[in-house]
């Protein structure tokens, strides 16, 4: 059975998710251990407050 409500067109997963991988990679490249937790501690919140 295919589900083709849920598909998006064109979207490419893995270029989508090395784009993500490497903006964050430049957003922390300089950060300490704590400075790191608290960036993806923020993340985490504004994701869950936006579903």
């Amino acid at each position: 059975m295919k589900n083709s409500k849920n598909i998006i067109n064109d979207f490419k997963a893995v270029k989508f998710m090395r784009e993500v991988r490497d903006r964050i990679s430049i957003d922390i490249k300089d950060m300490t251990f704590e400075e790191i937790k608290k960036y993806f501690e923020e993340r985490r919140k504004v994701k869950i407050s936006t579903k």
